[in-house]
């Protein structure tokens, strides 16, 4: 209770940070409302613990926090005073908690003890010294002195995602958290709630645990989303002040879409600032070994839909029936939206659809499978490697019967004369092409319009592979798809890359189904 301001000052004292107190504007505006019950997933090292620190500095009793919530944005807040340091706080990092509790098993009872403990310095008179319950404890000094409480929990789902064999450890905790929170009582000694951890609230069958709470997730962060990762604008200022290059930035560790803002990975941007180095940071901080059972898994579909997203495309997801654990798979669908959470994935609310966001986590996938060498994977790549070689050597008729055959061996009869399918297959025609190129863009706005596919090389790469502007027609001909380029003047939308750029057209006939495709280089001397 009330464990002071020193965890959030060592966030504030780091070299990079960047102000998120804007979040308790929002606390303090649902306070004693129903909207004080709130639940904030995010994957790890995105700032679930700092955020934790930082609401109890700022709300904590025992501390004068004003100091070093000067200049942030908190302080412009109107309501900034009025709730500074007047709460008892109630912080429980639940992962920190397992080991001087002696195994999980324990957990629960060694919470209530500590807390109970706490409050007896407090407020023993107030309840009897035989009470085991500590909403019960919480209730009776409520009801004593009308005093309520700010309860936080970090980690709050260690105990879901670690101990999902043993059902007696989730349903002590589930009860737990329960008693702390659902029903009447708990509005009457709680002010404010405030759990985070990579998952969602659990679900029993179909039924949130504790359905009171607003969840804001990475499935829909809501308002919310500014905080939860670094943001654009915010990573434009960091890399204007520490010199680096923005594309890069975005390329590597941008991807993550809530509600409509772009985020950025916190921890791998601030590597990347301090170091000066574009790799992978986050992944870094777990192991591809954590994704390797997951991707395995026996699902119809679910290693075709990995394949789909590592080549640069975004697959439909149902994230409806996961029960938001580590066990209760049903079908590739909970897989996928397990992943999402996890961070490996990124998620666009309105297409519904999934898709790997970014450059970093791009290589955590394509490690995993590498150790798995799964046998469609190398199928594709093998003829992909095949279509880019043909492609790089301007051999129209090849590329054409490539892209022909992985249309025809990929699609299905139902989706095969529709236009998706063919961008989609275009997509994991060029998968091999990942090794040498970021993921394509799709509808990259280049002079007068918009191109359907522009692949970039990879700085190591630049010198020897050109740039890919690759434009489909349905029912049409490749070489208008080509005069297209060039009366749009597509290319002049690639002015920052200086190397050379080769045109792809290719259609698809809908009757024949024929494929065709016209190529022609643009070498960086004859660009205007």
């Amino acid at each position: 209770m009330n464990p002071g301001n020193s965890a959030f000052q060592v966030a504030l004292n780091s070299q990079i940070y960047v102000d998120k107190t804007g979040l308790l504007g929002y606390t303090n505006r649902v306070m004693d409302t129903n909207q004080a019950w709130i639940c904030n997933s995010r994957p790890r090292r995105f700032g679930k613990s700092m955020t934790a620190d930082m609401l109890t500095a700022y709300y904590g009793k025992g501390c004068d926090s004003e100091g070093m919530f000067e200049g942030l944005a908190i302080q412009k807040e109107k309501s900034f005073r009025k709730h500074l340091n007047q709460y008892d706080v109630i912080q429980i990092d639940v992962q920190w908690c397992i080991d001087p509790a002696g195994g999980a098993e324990h957990v629960v009872s060694y919470i209530k003890d500590a807390v109970i403990g706490e409050l007896k310095a407090v407020y023993a008179e107030f309840f009897p010294d035989t009470e085991t319950s500590l909403s019960a404890a919480l209730s009776y000094i409520h009801a004593a002195t009308g005093k309520k409480f700010i309860v936080i929990i970090d980690e709050w789902d260690v105990l879901i995602r670690d101990e999902t064999a043993n059902p007696v450890i989730q349903e002590e905790y589930i009860n737990f958290l329960r008693s702390m929170f659902k029903g009447t009582e708990p509005t009457k000694f709680l002010h404010l709630a405030y759990l985070t951890g990579i998952l969602p609230i659990k679900k029993l069958k179909t039924q949130s645990a504790l359905n009171n709470f607003d969840e804001f997730t990475m499935l829909d962060a809501s308002i919310f989303a500014p905080y939860i990762g670094f943001t654009e604008e915010e990573v434009k200022r960091l890399c204007t002040q520490y010199g680096r290059n923005f594309d890069e930035v975005k390329r590597w560790y941008d991807g993550y879409q809530l509600a409509g803002y772009p985020v950025y990975n916190p921890k791998a941007v601030v590597s990347a600032m301090l170091r000066g180095e574009f790799r992978s940071y986050w992944s870094n901080t777990g192991s591809y070994e954590a994704i390797l059972p997951l991707i395995n898994m026996d699902f119809d579909g679910l290693r075709s839909a990995i394949i789909e997203m590592l080549s640069g495309a975004s697959v439909e997801v149902d994230v409806s029936s996961f029960q938001n654990d580590a066990v209760s798979f049903q079908n590739k669908d909970d897989v996928l939206t397990y992943l999402i959470h996890l961070g490996y994935l990124g998620y666009h609310h309105k297409t519904k659809t999934a898709f790997i966001p970014n450059e970093e986590i791009r290589e955590e996938f394509e490690s995993a499978t590498r150790r798995k060498k799964w046998n469609e994977l190398i199928a594709f790549q093998r003829e992909s490697e095949r279509l880019l070689e043909a492609t790089l050597d301007l051999d129209a008729e090849a590329v054409a019967r490539g892209i022909e055959k992985i249309h025809t061996d990929y699609a299905s009869s139902i989706q095969y004369n529709n236009e998706n399918s063919l961008s989609s297959v275009l997509t994991i025609a060029y998968l091999s092409a990942m090794q040498y190129y970021f993921k394509p863009i799709r509808e990259m706005p280049t002079g007068r319009g918009f191109a359907d596919f522009v692949f970039l090389p990879k700085a190591e790469y630049s010198d020897s592979y050109p740039a890919l502007l690759v434009e489909l027609k349905w029912n049409q001909s490749a070489k208008t798809a080509i005069q297209q380029i060039k009366e749009r003047c597509y290319p002049s939308g690639l002015e920052a890359y200086a190397g050379d750029i080769l045109l792809v057209g290719i259609s698809y006939d809908k009757k024949t189904k024929q494929h065709q495709c016209v190529m022609e280089t643009l070498k960086k001397n004859e660009r205007k």
